[in-house]
């Protein structure tokens, strides 16, 4: 096979990730991805080129208000500078300043397979329908628009473009780093090989579970706003939601996710913001004597106390007069991310032959 040289991000770890603008991160999001870049960026090495961006072009795949999108991507903008991003040490910019990302897309589609697209489970679970609903289903046909079913060669061109090694990402978004590698391998076996495959860093954090029903995952799509807490919400608004989450009767605390999944889950987010960083276990069993209601209230002020930095940081970023430092932070993420991309579009261009007459 003929071997392209590549660029020379490939010599270097390239540590890329996004996020969707699709409001205030809530406590799930915090857990599972924005804490987990902020300790990668800490302890990365000088040599390790890390990428954080806001794929706001995949926020478009359902419908949308302009005005409402807009304040979304300032809102997460101003969440990923509240939570520690520092944009002296990482690249953090917007999906759409970016051309490459959808030139590369088209690029990929045109190797990538149809059928793998069909069998993936995201398009299906945000238009509701069962994973084993089949691509033909009259009914996926009716709902089903192009963007949504495309979108993860978008993904896929989100990663490539910067030739990623490295991609944190949460459990439910692994399928979507297979395919991305998929792509990589139709690419490099159709034209030669050049494409790094980049290898999937699963969160260690544990899932956040929704407060209202703690069978699925903490949501932002989910009606009802006491089913998350916000990086934003007041003291009064974490104890209302927290005092308002379902639980059970038995009597003591106990770590079990698959039995008691309310009372876990308060137990988990309780861990992950206590000053003395104790277990779940450890809180389960120091907590025996409370009852359930003095449990919540305990929970409630380790959120409040635990998040009050974030929540301050975010009110600070948030108001009118950072709006330019917001644009500047933005504008020179995004000439930084576009120079980079086009170092491999070059090369992909003259591999693919659209690089001049």
């Amino acid at each position: 096979m003929q071997r392209h040289a590549s660029t020379s991000s490939k010599q270097r770890q390239v540590i890329f990730s996004g996020i969707q603008p699709t409001g205030i991160p809530h406590l799930g999001n915090y857990f599972g991805a924005l804490e987990q870049w902020v300790k990668i960026q800490n302890s990365a090495t000088s040599t390790t080129d890390l990428l954080f961006s806001i794929v706001d072009l995949h926020a478009m795949t359902l419908p949308y208000d302009r005005a409402q999108f807009r304040l979304w991507r300032r809102q997460t903008l101003a969440a990923l500078l509240a939570v520690g991003l520092d944009p002296k040490r990482s690249t953090i910019f917007f999906q759409s300043a970016v051309p490459a990302h959808t030139e590369l897309m088209w690029i990929l589609s045109c190797t990538a397979s149809v059928g793998y697209l069909s069998r993936m489970t995201q398009w299906k679970s945000k238009l509701a329908m069962s994973d084993n609903i089949a691509l033909s289903d009259p009914d996926a046909k009716a709902k089903l628009k192009l963007g949504l079913f495309s979108y993860p060669v978008l993904q896929s061109a989100d990663i490539l473009v910067y030739q990623a090694t490295h991609v944190p990402v949460g459990h439910d978004q692994a399928q979507h780093l297979e395919f991305a590698r998929e792509n990589a391998k139709n690419f490099n076996t159709a034209h030669g090989h050049f494409f790094t495959e980049p290898q999937t860093v699963i969160s260690p954090a544990k899932r956040v579970m929704s407060l209202t029903d703690p069978r699925v995952k903490m949501s932002k799509s989910n009606i009802d706003p006491r089913s998350r807490i916000l990086l934003n919400d007041s003291p009064d608004t974490v104890r209302w939601k927290i005092k308002a989450a379902l639980t059970d009767s038995i009597n003591g605390l106990s770590y079990n996710p698959e039995e008691r999944p309310g009372v876990s889950n308060l137990l988990l987010l309780m861990s992950y913001m206590d000053a003395s960083h104790r277990s779940v276990e450890q809180i389960a069993t120091e907590g025996q004597a409370l009852s359930m209601r003095a449990f919540k209230e305990e929970v409630a002020e380790t959120l409040i106390k635990g998040m009050t930095d974030l929540r301050e940081r975010y009110i600070y970023f948030m108001d009118p007069a950072q709006s330019q430092y917001l644009h500047y932070v933005a504008s020179a993420g995004n000439e930084k991310a576009r120079l980079r991309a086009e170092e491999t579009m070059r090369r992909v261009r003259e591999i693919v032959g659209t690089d001049g007459l």
